[in-house]
């Protein structure tokens, strides 16, 4: 059985993004060569990556370019080339079509057919999108975070999950830091109160 694991680069308090439309572009960020080509080990590392449409529109806009972008440096490129040949799932409603090694589901019964394929896959899945993560966190799919913590507090913005108040237990796994003083959590989520009551 596989695990959906949802990493995001999060603020101290835990938003994702400052303003609607950030799409992980917000000047907060710390994102460094170190912090990059740890990313790119982990996604390279994924069984398969599950993203909502907004997160993959974000991704499919830009990292299939930059594999071919001389101007930027390797290891951007190679995220490019790794997210490019990564198989793939984008959930939604409303697409029809998907390049890159993609395949579409959708429909009333979305998160059945996740833990179907859940169920069917060996190793991690990685999960892209607050939407989604808080869809499967509230029907007791979530099963890790990973959190790359950057040191700003927002005070506003959007929140690492959609319209979820609930606590949730976590039990550490790993940490680590990273230059600039961006922190690395990766957590098992042990019980989120209330998952599978919506």
């Amino acid at each position: 059985m596989g695990r959906f694991v949802y990493s995001m680069q999060v603020s101290l308090d835990l938003r994702i993004e400052q303003v609607p439309g950030d799409n992980g572009a917000g000047e907060w960020l710390r994102i460094g060569e170190e912090l990059h080509r740890e990313a790119n080990a982990r996604t390279q590392a994924l069984a398969l990556i599950v993203h909502g449409r907004v997160y993959y529109e974000v991704m499919e806009e830009y990292w299939p370019r930059a594999r071919e972008d001389a101007s930027l440096p390797d290891f951007m490129r190679e995220y490019g080339e790794i997210w490019t040949a990564k198989p793939k799932v984008l959930v939604s409603r409303t697409r029809r079509s998907a390049d890159h090694n993609t395949r579409i589901i959708g429909g009333d019964d979305a998160i059945g057919q996740l833990a179907a394929l859940r169920a069917e896959t060996d190793g991690t899945i990685g999960v892209g999108g607050a939407a989604l993560a808080t869809q499967l966190l509230r029907a007791g799919l979530l099963d890790e975070l990973l959190l790359f913590t950057h040191p700003a507090i927002l005070g506003f913005g959007r929140p690492l999950f959609d319209d979820y108040d609930l606590p949730i237990d976590l039990g550490l796994l790993e940490q680590r830091s990273f230059e600039q003083g961006v922190t690395m959590h990766r957590y098992a989520v042990r019980d989120a109160k209330g998952a599978g009551s919506c």
